[in-house]
């Protein structure tokens, strides 16, 4: 569904870039860098997409946060887009673990993420490695995945910190992907341990929201929370 890569979508986006990560499996990973626009680099945005977009269709979205001081990163999931290797949930969990570990070796001084939809099962998948990461917003993921055949210890749910006070967990009422129910214990269990948390009756899932004014609004709702205190 994710289709294929189409590298005219860049056309006349400034600062963007061609990247790519070699995972510990050697399966080569390709992506892009919006590059932060100011003098003074405040640090990075990782972007995890839901499972039927690809980096390329995606990064222009970002243009804010280049804009306010940050490296924008988005790389396609492996056996997507221009990635390599086979599409396993298991593998992709590692290669984020992975590239997060790279980013977070660079000098940036504030590390966020925002996943969506698949973006934030594989990212919270792989959250029991503890990241060190200054804001995250996952938006619009379920919370369980062992109904749909996946062993219990995929469960987006069970991963969650005991300290999400830097976390922000975003549902819509009008998501038929991900509906507010099938996120509701994500959401309650990250409401206890202090995220901050939005269920949103005008929203429908990422990216897929037929009013311009709901996105447009989610995504300045997003890059507050994101870069709230950004100078601490």
């Amino acid at each position: 569904m994710a289709g294929r890569a189409d590298a005219s979508r860049l056309a006349g986006l400034e600062g963007v870039e061609d990247v790519s990560f070699t995972s510990q499996d050697e399966r080569v990973l390709r992506g892009y860098r919006l590059a932060s626009r100011t003098e003074k680099n405040k640090g990075y945005l990782f972007v995890l997409q839901g499972n039927a977009i690809l980096a390329d269709q995606l990064i222009g979205e970002f243009v804010r946060y280049a804009k306010s001081g940050y490296d924008v990163y988005i790389y396609d999931y492996r056996g997507y887009g221009r990635s390599q290797g086979k599409r396993r949930l298991k593998a992709m969990v590692s290669d984020t673990l992975e590239i997060l570990t790279a980013l977070n070796a660079k000098p940036y001084k504030r590390r966020l993420v925002y996943a969506f939809s698949f973006g934030g099962i594989v990212l919270l998948d792989g959250f029991d490695f503890n990241f060190e990461l200054d804001r995250v917003v996952i938006d619009s993921s379920p919370s369980h995945l062992s109904g749909y055949g996946c062993p219990e210890i995929y469960d987006p749910v069970t991963h969650l910190p005991d300290d999400c006070s830097s976390f922000m967990l975003i549902s819509g009422r009008r998501d038929n992907v991900v509906t507010p129910a099938m996120s509701k214990e994500l959401l309650t269990q990250a409401a206890k341990r202090n995220a901050s948390v939005i269920s949103d009756d005008g929203f429908a899932h990422p990216f897929m929201d037929t009013n311009p004014s709901n996105h447009q609004r989610r995504m300045k709702i997003i890059e507050q929370f994101l870069l709230r205190q950004e100078t601490n």
